[in-house]
C-alpha cells in the first residue's frame, strides 16, 4: 500500500503499533535503520564504484551522519551502525555533543559510542567532494521555520559538493504536509521514506528537494496502517 500519509497518519501508525500491537518504539527504529542502510550501500557503495552505475566514477569516502535531536536522528543512528558493521567509513554528527533527547535515539547514540564509531561537530565537520551525507536531523514532525544554528547547518550540507545527500524520511525543513520548503531546507539527491510516501511530496515545492524516493518498511503491523489511514 502506497497512499501517502499525513504528519498524523504517521504519529498514528506509530502509536497504534506500539500500545495496541507491543511494538516497541525501539524496534521500529531499529528496522527503518537496518532496512535504510542497505539501500545506502547500494546506492553509493556497490562494487560498480558509484552512485549511478559508472565503473569510471570515484567510490565515496565515508558516509558522514547528521542526527538531530530527536527520533529522526535516531534512525540516522541506527543508519550509521550498520553501515559501520559493514565496514563503510561512518561519521556520526550530532547536534547535541551528548545525544538525542529521546530515550530510543539516545540508546542508539549510546551503542555507537559503545563502538567507537567516529564522532565531529555538524557545524565544522569537514565536507569533502567524496562524502556522501545522511539527512537524519528534522523528520515529520518538522513544520514552521528551521531555527539557528540547525540552518546554518543545513545550508553548509547543500553548498558542499558532495557524493551524494540521502534525507531520512523526509528532507530535514521540508513540511511533509504541505511540501513548503523553509528557508532551510535539504536538498536530497535520495529520500528513504518510512512506511508510505508524505502527502507533501506530490507538491512542485516539494519535488526538487526530494531527487529519488525510496518507500522503507519499519515492521509495523499493516493493520496499524490501514487504522491509521481509517481515523
Amino acid at each position: 500500500m502506497n497512499q501517502p500519509l499525513t504528519r498524523d497518519q504517521v504519529r498514528c501508525v506509530d502509536r497504534i503499533a506500539i500500545e495496541e500491537f507491543h511494538v516497541p518504539g525501539i524496534v521500529l527504529m531499529e528496522n527503518a535503520g537496518r532496512n535504510a542502510a542497505p539501500i545506502i550501500r547500494r546506492q553509493y557503495f556497490a562494487q560498480t564504484g558509484s552512485a549511478g552505475g559508472d565503473s569510471e566514477a570515484p567510490r565515496p569516502n565515508r558516509v558522514v551522519v547528521f542526527c538531530g535531536s530527536g527520533n529522526n536522528g535516531g534512525d540516522g543512528l541506527v543508519i550509521a551502525r550498520h553501515l559501520f558493521n559493514c565496514s563503510v567509513p561512518v561519521v556520526i554528527a550530532p547536534t547535541r555533543p551528548d545525544g538525542p533527547t529521546t530515550r530510543d535515539a539516545a540508546t542508539n547514540f549510546a551503542i555507537c559510542r559503545a563502538m567507537n564509531i567516529e564522532q565531529a561537530d555538524p557545524a565544522s565537520v569537514a565536507l569533502q567532494s567524496r562524502d556522501v551525507v545522511v539527512d537524519a536531523l528534522l523528520g515529520t514532525g518538522f513544520s514552521g521555520s528551521v531555527r539557528k544554528p540547525l540552518a546554518a547547518v543545513i545550508k553548509r550540507i547543500n553548498a558542499a559538493p558532495l557524493a551524494g545527500v540521502v534525507a531520512i524520511d523526509v528532507p530535514s525543513g521540508l513540511d511533509c504536509d504541505t511540501g513548503k520548503a523553509s528557508g532551510a531546507c535539504i536538498r536530497a539527491d535520495l529520500t528513504i521514506t518510512f512506511v508510505a510516501t508524505k502527502v507533501g511530496f506530490a507538491t512542485e515545492s516539494a519535488k526538487p528537494r526530494l531527487g529519488t524516493i525510496h518507500i522503507c518498511d519499519i515492521g509495523a503491523p499493516r493493520q496499524a496502517l490501514q487504522r491509521a489511514l481509517n481515523e
